[in-house]
C-alpha cells in the first residue's frame, strides 16, 4: 500500500511541479536559490520522502551554509540517497543518466530545472556534460553527483569514476563529501517495495580544490573517497577492501 501511494504522490508532484517548471522556462524566469525552479524541486523531493514516511536527519548540515558553488559526493546505494539530498540541499542539481531523460514529463521537467543528463557510454559526451555542470557551478549551484556510477548493493564505498572530479576540478570548487545511511533499507536496489524509515545524511568537511589539475584528478579521487570510507566505517561499521579509483572505461 505504501508503494502505491508514493508512486500515486511522485506521479501527481510530477505532474503539477513539472508543468509548473516548465512553464517557468517558457517565460524565461530566472534561476537562482529562491527561485520558482529550486523550489518546485526541494517540494518534489519532500513530498517523495512524506509520502514514503521517510525521516530524514541532516548531521553537519551547517557545511551547506556556504557550500554556494559546490559540489556534492555522495554514495549510492537507492533510489531514496537522491530524495533527502534533493529535499535539503539548497539550489541543487543532478548529474543524472541519459536515460532518465525519456521518463514523460520527468525529463522535460529536469532539464527545466537545471538537471545535467550525462551519457556514460560516450565518454566524450560525458565529459562535455561535466564542462556545463562545471558552469553552473561557477554560477553558484550545488551539483549532487555519485562517483559511484550506480547505485550498489550494500553501503561499502565501490571506487569512482573520473568523471566527477574532471567537474569539481574544472569549477575550482569545494567537494562536499557526503554518505547517505538509511536508503538502502527504505528501498534497496532490485526491489519496488518501499517501507518506512530514517535515512541519515551526513555532510563531511569540504575539500577543496583550489591546486588541483585534471592530471592530479586521481589525489583528488582518493582524499574523498578515503574520507566517506573513514566516515562509513566510523558511524556504521561499514567496511569496504575496494580501491578508491575504477578503471578508465565509463568515466
Amino acid at each position: 500500500m505504501r508503494t502505491l501511494f508514493v508512486t500515486v504522490t511522485s506521479l501527481f508532484m510530477t505532474f503539477v511541479l513539472g508543468t509548473t517548471l516548465v512553464i517557468a522556462r517558457l517565460f524565461r524566469l530566472p534561476q537562482g536559490p529562491t527561485s520558482i525552479y529550486a523550489r518546485c524541486v526541494r517540494l518534489w523531493a519532500a513530498s517523495v520522502d512524506w509520502s514514503a514516511g521517510v525521516q530524514v536527519r541532516l548531521h553537519g548540515a551547517e557545511r551547506l551554509v556556504n557550500a554556494r558553488g559546490a559540489v556534492v559526493m555522495s554514495n549510492h546505494v537507492s533510489w531514496f540517497d537522491i530524495f533527502p539530498l534533493a529535499a535539503n540541499v539548497p539550489w541543487c542539481s543532478f548529474v543524472a543518466k541519459s536515460e532518465l531523460r525519456r521518463i514523460p514529463m520527468f525529463g522535460i521537467a529536469a532539464e527545466a530545472a537545471g538537471i545535467v543528463f550525462i551519457d556514460r557510454d560516450n565518454r566524450k559526451s560525458a565529459f562535455a556534460s561535466y564542462e556545463v555542470a562545471a558552469k553552473e557551478v561557477q554560477r553558484g549551484r550545488t551539483i549532487v553527483v555519485c562517483p559511484e556510477g550506480t547505485r550498489g548493493l550494500d553501503y561499502h564505498l565501490r571506487p569512482f569514476k573520473k568523471g566527477p572530479f574532471v567537474l569539481a576540478i574544472a569549477s575550482q570548487s569545494p567537494v562536499i563529501p557526503t554518505i547517505v545511511h538509511g536508503a538502502r533499507e527504505v528501498m534497496p536496489k532490485g526491489s519496488f517495495r518501499i517501507r518506512r524509515g530514517v535515512i541519515d545524511v551526513h555532510f563531511l568537511e569540504p575539500v577543496p580544490t583550489a591546486g588541483y589539475d585534471y592530471d592530479h584528478r586521481t589525489e583528488l579521487m582518493t582524499r574523498v573517497w578515503t574520507a566517506m570510507a573513514d566516515a562509513l566505517r566510523e558511524h556504521y561499521g561499514e567496511m569496504t577492501s575496494e580501491h578508491p579509483v575504477a578503471p578508465a572505461r565509463g568515466e
